[in-house]
């Protein structure tokens, strides 16, 4: 008698046992994957930053990248103003300094425009006639 209330509770816990670790593989690829993906692209975009690219920080700064450090990056926030961050403190970059192009300059042709002399310009005809008596 108590050998089968044992194989009951054994294929119990196999089914308990198989539903945690399906629960569990459903967490690392709905969560763990790609929060790991995020982190890995931050990391990438931190280390390719150079002098010249224009940043964000997570704190809303922005800023021009001058000079990289080990870990820090000095920021131009305004003419002759910096100040250093540490590189996770990056959280965009807006423009790579590789991805200015100037842009072409456009001319604008010159267009004459014609001289109007006095005696061409007349008096444009007023639509109310006057219809009082002259005396």
């Amino acid at each position: 008698m108590f050998h089968a209330a044992e194989q009951q509770a054994s294929g119990g816990n196999f089914s308990f046992l198989l539903i945690i670790v399906l629960l569990f593989g459903f967490m690392y690829f709905v969560m763990i994957r790609p929060q790991q993906k995020r982190r890995r692209e931050a990391v990438e975009m931190q280390n390719s930053l150079g002098p010249g690219d224009e940043i964000r920080t997570i704190g809303g700064l922005h800023g021009t990248v001058v000079a990289i450090e080990d870990q820090d990056v000095v920021l131009e926030i305004a003419p002759d103003v910096q100040v250093r961050f540490a590189r996770p403190a990056i959280a965009t970059v807006h423009r790579k300094a590789d991805a200015i192009v100037e842009e072409p300059e456009v001319v604008e042709p010159e267009v004459e425009e014609p001289e109007v002399v006095a005696a061409d310009v007349k008096e444009p005809e007023n639509p109310v006639t006057e219809t009082g008596k002259k005396d």
